[in-house]
């Protein structure tokens, strides 16, 4: 026998208004007050939320506008929910930065997400956490029609914001978050790292307290006048609108200056903070503003939305994140774009320079494979073998930078930079003309042959040396080193016998972390003054003398970010395995140059007596490593590049054709240096420039 179950019917807008507002008026026997608006939203709520698509409330407003009753209750019914409740906090505090301490801040709002926090019961934030408590609740919120809205304003009599000014009021709530926030402005503005960012403004009155001032006597005259509002061209209003201008130069004036004087997360965050409370504020203001009586209620809706939205912002951690750290990537990768400069050939001197540097690289990384053999034979803890690589990895990599050798793989994270630098000082700068596209194609190229050279100098020098190497110790002391770890060391290079692409994926995200430890040591220093600090350090100018500190001022400005990069990468490089081992996880690191010199070893260690196939994986695998390498360290650096300046991904697709029409024609300029160069540096040079197209 079958038996039949009847879908509960499925609850309508029109049915919910009557259950509760209708004859019976439920909504007063309810346990919880907020339950008839909550499903309410549930029901209007769509249930995909896309930008730019509207949300209709005909079907609200027809019904209440055909049935009197249920439209009185539920006016009645909203009255009282929204009846003295305080919201002056959500206008001061949601979605603005609350603390400076980075790491503290994204905890906190990520712990809120899984366990929001509860205001008290009488305030407005209450409401909105019950009923809104959705994170896109505020864009949905946003494409409804203000037509609607305001019919829906209309039909339910809600009160203008400006029918009082008393200490209970919407209109005071209003007034006492803006001299909250002007306040708490005020103070942060004077802080000694935020002040340090603008020398310009040492010898002027501090706008930020003008403003406040102007602020005070404004709302005095608002509070104390019979309509509590002001007009647009009130004097007062202009002089407020000149003051907050001068607060917004200021803080535009102190990021500016990051290029100067370098910039910490902590001031960042400040300048952010305030950057924040000052947009806040000017919306505030606009609140104030009323020549029409449409005004008054356009406004008041505006301010009811905008809570709503500022409250479903307020734990976002996205945007947080993207805010905070624009400015420091920005200024790290200026530093990488720099150094980048440095590694893009143009022509055939030039090329064959990158070569002989890159021949060198190969010649220190083909000792240290040796050497990391010889290591690994010492009887020591996990611990300990990570701390003897990395040393091997650190000074070696140190040594390859101090000597002015090329390690191909740590181009990609350099050169990215320096890529986006050009992008943005010149095909943005001067429009989306073909001839300019061109010209950036043809700096890629450039790039490209560049780091193919390096590649090719680090590869054919590292495989002899680590031969020549093993074969001496051998031939001298009778042992051969790799007899043991041959087949290991083979094997790790075969990509289908080892999970060395994976492996060399890690390796390209620790080529894009040096890059970035490079940026951040740089900008780091410049804010901290340590070349200032170096050249007047009162014992070293005693005991080194003036000149001799001036030069070790400038060798740390020049190369000390640089040194700490490449210790670190040194560190990344020797550890990961024994972390690996350590946590039990298949960890480890290839990189293209290493696995060369490794193959040497390999070789030798077998005596020349491998198989075809493995000979081939591991020659094969040599490549397909370059490769990951390369791909994963550039592709990490572009879009760190891209997102610093704010640079749609959308403009790649305009540069990635004309880099395909520049190889189908010339695929030989990839990696040879074939350009006329009376003609390629007409529309290159500029890409190529310093940073003076555009200044930031």
């Amino acid at each position: 026998m079958k038996v039949f179950f009847k879908a509960k019917p499925k609850a309508t807008i029109a049915g919910l208004l009557t259950e509760f507002f209708g004859e019976a008026q439920s909504w007063r026997d309810t346990n919880d007050s907020l339950e008839p608006l909550i499903e309410l939203i549930r029901l209007i709520r769509p249930l995909k939320v896309k930008k730019g698509q509207k949300v209709d409330l005909q079907e609200i407003i027809s019904f209440l506008k055909e049935n009197y009753a249920c439209r009185k209750q539920f006016s009645i019914y909203l009255k009282e929910i929204l009846k003295d409740r305080k919201f002056n906090k959500i206008l001061s505090d949601a979605a603005i930065l609350q603390d400076v301490d980075f790491i503290f801040e994204v905890k906190k709002r990520i712990f809120a997400k899984f366990l929001p926090y509860q205001p008290q019961i009488d305030t407005l934030e209450y409401v909105l956490n019950q009923v809104f408590y959705l994170a896109n609740d505020g864009i949905w919120i946003n494409q409804i029609p203000l037509k609607q809205l305001g019919e829906v304003y209309d039909i339910l009599k809600f009160r203008s914001i400006y029918d009082s000014a008393a200490p209970d009021s919407m209109l005071s709530e209003l007034l006492v978050a803006m001299h909250l926030i002007t306040q708490r402005i005020s103070g942060r503005a004077m802080e000694t790292d935020v002040i340090k960012m603008v020398p310009e403004f040492d010898d002027l009155e501090s706008p930020f307290s003008a403003f406040e001032k102007e602020l005070f006597l404004l709302e005095e005259r608002i509070r104390i006048s019979d309509r509590h509002y002001i007009t647009s061209d009130d004097l007062s209003y202009a002089q407020l609108l000149v003051l907050h201008k001068q607060c917004e130069e200021f803080v535009e004036k102190a990021f500016h200056n990051s290029s100067k004087y370098g910039i910490s997360l902590r001031v960042n965050q400040n300048l952010l903070k305030i950057r924040q409370q000052l947009e806040r504020l000017k919306f505030l203001i606009s609140l104030l503003i009323v020549d029409s009586e449409k005004d008054k209620k356009n406004n008041g809706i505006m301010l009811a939305s905008r809570l709503i939205k500022f409250n479903c912002y307020k734990n976002n951690v996205r945007k947080f994140v993207a805010e905070s750290t624009q400015l420091i990537s920005y200024e790290i990768t200026q530093h990488t774009a720099k150094t980048g400069e440095h590694y893009i050939t143009e022509g055939r001197k030039e090329y064959f320079k990158m070569f002989k540097t890159a021949l060198g690289g190969g010649f220190i990384v083909g000792i240290l494979c040796i050497i990391k053999v010889l290591l690994s034979k010492a009887d020591t803890s996990f611990f300990g073998h990570a701390f003897i690589y990395s040393m091997n990895y650190a000074f070696g990599f140190i040594a390859i930078y101090l000597l002015g050798f090329t390690l191909a793989t740590k181009q990609p994270a350099m050169t990215a930079a320096a890529l986006i630098k050009a992008l943005e000082e010149g095909v943005l700068k001067q429009g989306r003309d073909a001839e300019k596209y061109k010209a950036f194609a043809i700096l890629f190229a450039r790039v490209f042959r560049s780091q193919f050279i390096a590649f090719v100098g680090n590869v054919i020098m590292a495989f002899p040396v680590s031969l020549l190497g093993i074969w001496l110790i051998d031939y001298t002391m009778q042992y051969n080193i790799a007899a043991t770890k041959w087949e290991t060391l083979l094997t790790d290079i075969s990509p289908i016998h080892s999970p060395a692409i994976f492996h060399a994926a890690i390796a390209g995200v620790f080529l894009f972390l040096s890059g970035i430890i490079s940026g951040s040591v740089a900008n780091r220093d410049k804010h901290n003054q340590v070349f200032f600090r170096i050249t007047e350090h009162p014992i070293l100018k005693r005991s080194l003398g003036k000149s001799r500190t001036l030069k070790l001022a400038q060798l740390y400005e020049k190369k000390g970010a640089g040194i700490i990069s490449n210790f670190w990468f040194g560190v990344f490089m020797g550890s990961t395995a024994s972390v690996g081992l350590f946590l039990g996880l298949n960890l480890d690191i290839r990189h293209i140059t290493f696995v060369s010199g490794n193959l040497a070893l390999g070789l030798y260690g077998a005596n020349y007596q491998v198989s075809n196939a493995m000979l081939f994986w591991g020659i094969f695998g040599i490549g397909v490593i370059g490769v990951v390498n390369f791909i994963v360290s550039f592709s990490l650096s572009l879009g760190l590049a891209l997102r610093s300046r704010a640079i749609s991904l959308f403009e790649l697709r305009f540069i990635a054709a004309s880099i395909w029409n520049h190889f189908k024609h010339r695929p030989i300029s990839f990696f040879f240096p074939t350009e006329n160069k009376k003609k390629s540096d007409v529309i290159v040079n500029y890409l190529t420039s310093d940073g003076k197209a555009n200044e930031h």
